[in-house]
């Protein structure tokens, strides 16, 4: 499966910042987490922005890097 706006979701957002939810289905960690996965909502993800990932195999956070509007993992 590949990005899904519908999945992806705000869980809070104060001053400029936004904690996200992405849930990915039947997708990995792995394919969930790639740097150019959320490409689709460079529009809607802010440098500095949380992106929480629940996925078939597990979870993990996501950061939003300065500059690339592409969740990167740290």
């Amino acid at each position: 499966m590949s990005f899904a706006v519908r999945n992806l979701s705000v869980l809070a957002y104060a001053n400029g910042f936004t904690l996200w939810h992405y849930k990915a289905g039947a997708d990995t960690l792995a394919l969930a987490g790639a740097a150019d996965f959320f490409t689709q909502a460079a529009d809607l993800l802010g440098s500095g922005d949380i992106v929480m990932i629940s996925a078939a195999d597990g979870a993990r956070i996501l950061a939003v890097a300065e500059g690339t509007r592409t969740a990167m993992l740290t």
